[in-house]
């Protein structure tokens, strides 16, 4: 097994982050690290990555496990190159968000939380993602999709599909 590590400009980075906080507070720089660490690390957190961030910042595995575990913003298995994330809570439910699901889950025969075998895309069901008043929304990358239907779901998909590598919707 390869030894995790970080690059060295995101190392730097890393602890140009550790150092806003006060000794004994790099806990703080938690968060933060575990985006980097995600974006380094193939758009996942493995265990060993975890105990790598653990170790950076002087706190014990389970400290970072809790938080990864917590907050959907962090993928702890591995991902498609295209994450959609499509947002469950009242707002998006009451407005059909659970029939956009079903919709991507037929289109790409694969099931919330798992992956297509090509690798490509990943569906996961999030909370909030803060767009309430245009339900249903979904997020690919940094980008929101909102008011969405059938038809504009089928073109997002699309779309992906033929987008090159730079694109903001790839991981």
């Amino acid at each position: 097994m390869e030894e995790v590590k970080f690059s060295e400009g995101t190392l730097a980075l890393v602890n140009k982050i550790i150092r806003r906080y006060p000794e004994g507070k790099q806990k703080s720089a938690l968060l933060p690290t575990l985006h980097l660490a995600q974006a380094e690390f193939e758009g996942w957190l493995s265990v060993p990555v975890m105990d790598y961030v653990a170790s950076l910042l002087k706190i014990k595995p389970i400290e970072v496990y809790e938080v990864a575990s917590f907050y959907s913003m962090y993928n702890l298995k591995p991902v498609g190159k295209c994450l959609i994330e499509v947002c469950q809570t009242g707002p998006c439910w009451l407005r059909g968000s659970d029939d956009i699901v079903e919709h991507l889950e037929k289109k790409l025969k694969i099931k919330n939380g798992e992956t297509t075998s090509d690798g490509m895309f990943t569906l996961k069901t999030v909370e909030c993602l803060g767009s309430c008043g245009t339900a249903p929304m979904l997020q690919c990358g940094a980008d929101y999709h909102e008011n969405l239907t059938a038809e504009k779901v089928d073109r997002l998909v699309e779309k992906l599909r033929t987008s090159d590598k730079r694109s903001s919707y790839m991981r």
